[in-house]
């Protein structure tokens, strides 16, 4: 009779090991490389972060100092806790009538370059005429050109032709330089529009300004607005081009707050400089806000 077969197991054989801890597979990702792969998976909202703590850390000192009382006349140390300056953002001589100057100033350069930026970027982005190509060339060169030579140009084009320099000097030099910033804009936003709607409208027998009202312009309204919230932005801030056209009784809000940087720069100067940044925040974030409730709505 014969014996059943047997089968050992080779000595040294995974049978006889004693159990413990398995080696790592050669597929599984190192521990070690772990913060490099998250630095890259998260780098472009990193570098995206670290720009807007950039650009928005000197707004926050400018508001941490609206409510110093500064010792002297440099508002550059922290003192005090104070509101003095909020109650009183008047208190400075001239301060607010410069600024109603610049704020003037830049609601009427706004107007006025976002009306002729409007009609420019339409004609630039949907007709074909003699002499487009330099058109466009001469819309980049305000944007191109530096301030200096834009403003002392401005300047030696008033005096020759015996212009007093003062508020219309004043503005028609923003509307020049504010014009290129709106037809950039607009125009970018009109080539981007589908002219299907516009057709579509044409063929419900809508007429030209109908089409235009109620479905060109609301189309292009977000490029219009952009170029006018640019606008007024460029012009109320804008120093060196209003400094070479201003006479010698308008002095806008920069200027003030140059001539006053020699001898102390007050307070509220951070006053007005939070309100205007608060402000600008409010309307951004009302315009998204409303944004997304039209996508939703619609």
């Amino acid at each position: 009779m014969a014996s059943p077969t047997r089968t050992d197991t080779p000595a040294g054989t995974a049978a006889d090991r004693p159990a413990g801890p398995s080696a790592p597979s050669p597929l599984a990702p190192s521990p070690v490389l772990a913060p490099l792969r998250w630095l890259r998976r998260n780098a472009v909202v990193l570098v995206g972060a670290a720009s807007l703590v950039y650009l928005l850390l000197p707004n926050v000192v400018v508001m941490l100092f609206s409510f110093n009382k500064p010792a002297g006349r440099f508002n550059y140390e922290w003192r005090s806790f104070s509101t003095d300056a909020w109650t009183d953002p008047c208190g400075v001589a001239d301060m607010c009538g410069s600024l109603g100057l610049s704020l003037q100033i830049a609601v009427l350069a706004t107007v006025f370059a976002t009306a002729f930026g409007t009609f420019a970027a339409f004609a630039l982005a949907r007709y074909r005429f003699r002499g487009k190509g330099t058109g466009n060339a001469l819309i980049f060169l305000p944007m191109a050109m530096p301030e200096v030579v834009m403003g002392a140009s401005l300047g030696t084009l008033f005096l020759n032709t015996r212009v007093a320099f003062g508020f219309v000097t004043i503005l028609i030099a923003h509307i020049m330089f504010c014009l290129s910033f709106v037809v950039v804009a607009v125009k970018a936003r009109v080539m981007s529009m589908d002219p299907r709607l516009e057709e579509a409208a044409r063929d419900l027998y809508a007429g030209p300004f109908q089409t235009f009202v109620r479905v060109t312009l609301p189309l292009a309204a977000p490029g219009i607005a952009a170029g006018a919230m640019l606008s007024f932005a460029l012009s109320f801030d804008d120093f060196i081009i209003t400094q070479f056209n201003a006479g010698p009784s308008t002095v806008t809000f920069p200027m003030f707050v140059w001539g006053a940087a020699q001898r102390g720069v007050p307070v509220q100067v951070n006053v007005i400089g939070t309100a205007m940044f608060l402000i600008a925040v409010a309307i951004v974030l009302g315009g998204q806000i409303a944004a997304g409730r039209r996508r939703r709505q619609g």
